[in-house]
């Protein structure tokens, strides 16, 4: 990605190297992951749940069964992001400018639609943090929370992708980046509000389909930015398919296929690798808003 002489976010907190103040029990939206599912199934499913969970070390289920008020597709029970990577400041920079350039891409996208686009901040950390939902953790991967407008991202994740999920290069980092911003794109138009009232009432199937087409919306509007990119000459060769790799690699089948050797197409939440390609080349075609609703598609 051609990218050397963009500018750098503004919106860039860094905290790497502080304290996370305390481990809260899980990453963010595990522990409320965990409350949902409990809530929702008989005692004799609840104690399957706890055991699987103790035996997997508490924490391999969030990447497979995300709900909440958080986004994090990037976990499994076999592929786990560490802090102990070498971490450069040109990952920092690098990321910084991926940032300011989905920036000024939704800014003037709002602003055609007659909007006004309120950034995210973009959160830079070691190991865990402390974010409006609760305890964010490296292990999750990047994600998004919606109760405080802002992206987590331990930068140890850069090179996590290339060497446990097989999706090398700069523009598949760059495709996190956008699918995370995504996320913040529909708690702005109100589609995260919604959504969260709507899944609050459907059975644990039902709320999982959802949940699907809300990730799958945030692999479009990377495509849309994507298409940005591409008019402003920032792409080179091979970056797209870098972003179809990453895409491809974090999709639930390919997951829990690595997790389990099998799949559990009712526990998807965030849609098949081939979902996840078609969204994100969708809006890397169209590179608007309209043609990105998910939740009207009677396919997916």
């Amino acid at each position: 990605m051609k990218i050397d002489d963009f500018r750098k976010s503004k919106n860039i907190e860094d905290r790497r190297g502080q304290s996370s103040g305390g481990y809260s029990g899980g990453s963010a939206g595990s522990g409320m992951l965990l409350q949902l599912l409990l809530s929702r199934t008989g005692w004799k499913t609840k104690l399957i749940i706890l055991i699987l969970l103790f035996v997997i070390g508490g924490s391999g289920f969030s990447g497979i069964l995300t709900g909440g008020n958080t986004s994090n597709p990037y976990q499994s029970a076999n592929i786990t992001t560490t802090s102990d990577l070498e971490v450069s400041d040109e990952d920092a920079d690098f990321v910084s400018k991926v940032f300011a350039s989905t920036e000024d891409y939704w800014d003037q996208t709002f602003k055609d639609e007659g909007l006004t686009y309120q950034a995210p901040t973009l959160v830079l950390y070691t190991g865990s943090t402390q974010t409006g939902c609760g305890t964010g953790q490296a292990s999750s991967g990047p994600f998004y929370c919606s109760a405080d407008k802002k992206v987590y991202l331990d930068l140890s994740f850069y090179e996590e992708l290339s060497t446990k999920y097989g999706a090398a290069g700069d523009f598949a980092m760059a495709y996190v980046i956008a699918h995370e911003v995504g996320h913040h794109v529909q708690n702005e138009l109100g589609t995260m509000s919604a959504y969260h009232k709507k899944y609050q009432s459907l059975s644990e199937k039902d709320a999982n389909a959802l949940n699907v087409r809300l990730e799958l919306q945030a692999d479009y509007y990377a495509g849309a930015w994507a298409n940005y990119v591409q008019g402003e000459g920032l792409l080179e060769e091979g970056d797209f398919e870098e972003a179809m790799t990453a895409a491809h690699a974090v999709g639930d089948d390919h997951l829990q296929k690595e997790a389990y050797g099998k799949t559990y197409p009712d526990s998807f939440t965030h849609g098949t690798s081939e979902q996840r390609k078609r969204w994100f080349n969708r809006g890397f075609e169209y590179g608007d808003i309209e043609h990105g609703d998910t939740f009207s598609a009677s396919s997916l």
